[in-house]
């Protein structure tokens, strides 16, 4: 009898606090296989459904959030990456501003959810451990020719942390003040006439926030962000 085919998604979602990096959000498995691993969110397609709907669905079920920026990564097929039958999975490269998301509400199959920063992940469930490594390089690649780094970041942000994130993403330190030259120089920054608030001694930092209007104008005059 020939083997069932089925058809999951599964949720590589980064994150990005001032305190703990960037981070990975993973749920704790309530049933077999792998009960009690921790895993990417994620789970069978519907048939009533696409697989931008089923990830969003999972995503929503099993950790309680709504991720704005969501792609398609790769798709995963190698036999007996699931014990039960056989599984293709088309995985999802998602960013957010975890530290805003700090509350996370596993249901369903998930009987936790948490952010892990990625250095240090767990042992996880299934061929996880192999699509995450494909989604962090496909992030350090990506924030080197598109602004997505700005997705994990709060609506306004000191321009420390941009360097801090950028500081954590690339594989070699950035020039603060060549990073800060180029970044400025797109347009894409608007200098704000606010503030951070500054615990204890110290001048606070000026806020800044990324014009995504400016940046779609670039795009159309074939100008693209590029920081190397």
């Amino acid at each position: 009898m020939e083997e069932e085919l089925k058809v999951s998604v599964d949720g590589v979602v980064f994150g990005y606090s001032k305190e703990s990096g960037v981070n990975l959000l993973l749920i704790k498995r309530k049933y077999p296989p792998f009960e009690g691993k921790w895993a990417l969110p994620g789970g069978f397609l519907k048939s009533n459904e696409n697989l931008d709907q089923a990830i969003e669905r999972e995503l929503k079920e099993e950790t309680g959030l709504s991720i704005n920026y969501l792609e398609q990564l790769y798709t995963f097929g190698e036999l007996k990456r699931d014990p039960r039958t056989r599984v293709i999975t088309v995985a999802y490269f998602g960013l957010i501003n975890s530290e805003a998301y700090k509350e996370l509400n596993a249901t369903t199959d998930a009987s936790e959810a948490k952010w892990f920063n990625v250095e240090n992940l767990p042992d996880l469930a299934f061929d996880h451990d192999k699509i995450i490594k494909v989604a962090f390089k496909r992030l350090r690649l990506k924030v080197q020719y598109e602004p997505i780094g700005f997705e994990l970041l709060g609506d306004k942000f000191p321009f420390s942390d941009l360097e801090i994130l950028y500081n954590s993403l690339l594989e070699s330190p950035i020039d603060r003040r060549n990073f800060k030259k180029k970044v400025m120089s797109y347009g894409i920054i608007d200098e704000l006439d606010e503030y951070a608030q500054q615990k204890g001694a110290g001048r606070p930092a000026k806020l800044y926030k990324f014009n995504k209007e400016i940046y779609k104008h670039l795009q159309e005059k074939g100008i693209y962000f590029e920081i190397n």
